[in-house]
């Protein structure tokens, strides 16, 4: 009789091709056997009845500030909030402070994940002026996810805003580039247009749609000559999302859950904790984020989890820090999307787990199959819940979705087949190890 660590039983299991009833054992960490497993036992069983199986969720987005401030985020505060949401994956970017943009830095990120990390987590390096030359080596040590390249909108020394320096970091290495897309030069211009007081909803008139194009078409332009593959992280407009469906050959796409979720009208209600780059804009752009979804424009969903004191999101405008806290309700946001009828939970992990798994190359990681890593999101799509400030896990106690009612939610997180959140409680001690990407 077939004996496992663990045993998934009688789960509805969210394949690549379709929902099906299956057990699912674990054996070493990874995945030993799927299908019915009848009286096989396991040093731990748990009855996954009325769950579906899904398989351990990514955010290939997320900013976990460390080293940076511990009063509003640490890599171990995020990803505890990580794992209370459903994820068992994230991959952290750079533009901390000091950014991470050299060997030294990762090894000591790369160390300091291992120690203290409470799920998977992979490392983007930040490209610099300073850096060019280095970026092909850097792109290649272990658990870096990518190159990360703030064209607009930028931190510390992480800008990089020309074409000729954008071209000079896309000849140095061979790995798909992560972007930031708004055009620093149109930013500039139009800065002194606004002053200080005005209404939040001022954000998307001053990052506009045509800063957003800009910027996208200078890096598809550049890509083209280079032949180097590109992701474009948070795509925010329609008219961007339009353009980037005749360059599937040369580009990926992440759009966010907030650009699926809130329109212009939250500025009014949230006032600065809807202040985020690229900004939430009106209907029309959610709507078209939802049919490039539904098109296959779009290959990952993330949240850009980037959290600010309570103090730096009271400033006025435009002093307002931009970003949102989003590792923790990006998972119940999907799943009440999904109860919606807006995706399947299968399209969700293939935007949310296989599509990470790819862009990035993470190894053993994307779907339930035999010899992948034993990481599991257990879903309960009956249960209703509404998320509030006092369940967050980040210090700094906020999310713009206060109060958002979710039917759907994660009950359980399972990394490398142990079980390091069951029914809202945070089990054991840290667990998480950085990714391995090809």
């Amino acid at each position: 009789m077939p004996h496992f660590d663990l045993i998934l039983r009688g789960g509805q299991a969210v394949l690549p091709w379709g929902i099906e009833p299956l057990d699912i054992g674990v054996r070493d960490g990874r995945i030993a056997a799927m299908g019915g497993l009848g009286k096989a036992e396991a040093a731990q069983v748990i009855d996954c009845t009325h769950l579906h199986v899904m398989p351990g969720l990514i955010d290939a987005h997320v900013h976990l500030r460390e080293p940076g401030d511990p009063a509003v985020e640490t890599i171990e505060t995020g990803t505890k909030a990580a794992i209370l949401g459903g994820l068992a994956a994230v991959f952290d970017m750079p533009n901390t402070a000091p950014s991470i943009t050299d060997s030294a830095q990762l090894a000591w990120k790369r160390g300091y994940v291992s120690e203290h990390a409470w799920c998977d987590t992979g490392l983007y390096v930040g490209a610099s002026k300073k850096n060019i030359a280095e970026l092909a080596e850097l792109e290649l040590e272990d658990n870096v996810c990518a190159v990360k390249v703030f064209a607009g909108s930028s931190t510390g020394d992480l800008l990089i805003e020309n074409d000729a320096t954008l071209e000079a970091v896309m000849r140095s290495g061979r790995r798909r580039i992560c972007y930031h897309s708004e055009d620093e030069y149109r930013l500039q211009e139009r800065k002194p247009l606004f002053t200080e007081g005005m209404p939040h909803r001022n954000h998307m008139v001053w990052r506009d749609v045509e800063c957003a194009m800009l910027g996208t078409k200078r890096l598809m332009a550049i890509a083209r000559k280079t032949g180097r593959p590109a992701h474009i992280l948070h795509v925010s407009t329609a008219e961007e999302l339009e353009y980037l469906a005749d360059f599937k050959d040369i580009c990926s796409v992440e759009v966010l859950v907030n650009h699926l979720t809130q329109t212009d009208e939250a500025y009014d209600r949230l006032g600065g904790y809807a202040v985020m780059n690229p900004p939430i804009r009106e209907q029309r752009h959610l709507e078209a984020a939802w049919a490039a979804v539904r098109n296959g424009t779009v290959d990952v969903i993330g949240s850009d989890h980037a959290p600010h004191s309570r103090a730096a999101k009271e400033r006025p405008w435009p002093n307002t820090a931009a970003g949102l806290t989003g590792v923790q309700t990006l998972v119940p946001v999907m799943l009440d999307h999904v109860s919606a009828g807006r995706l399947s939970l299968t399209r969700l992990a293939d935007l949310m787990c296989a599509g990470p798994a790819r862009i990035y190359g993470a190894v053993n990681k994307g779907r339930l199959a035999v010899g992948y890593d034993a990481d599991f999101t257990l879903v309960d799509m009956k249960k209703s819940r509404e998320i509030t400030n006092d369940w967050i896990a980040s210090p700094c106690g906020w999310t713009p979705f206060d109060g958002y009612r979710c039917q759907g939610w994660p009950v359980g997180t399972i990394i490398r087949g142990q079980v390091a959140m069951r029914d809202d409680e945070v089990l054991g001690a840290p667990i998480g190890k950085p990714v391995t990407f090809r």
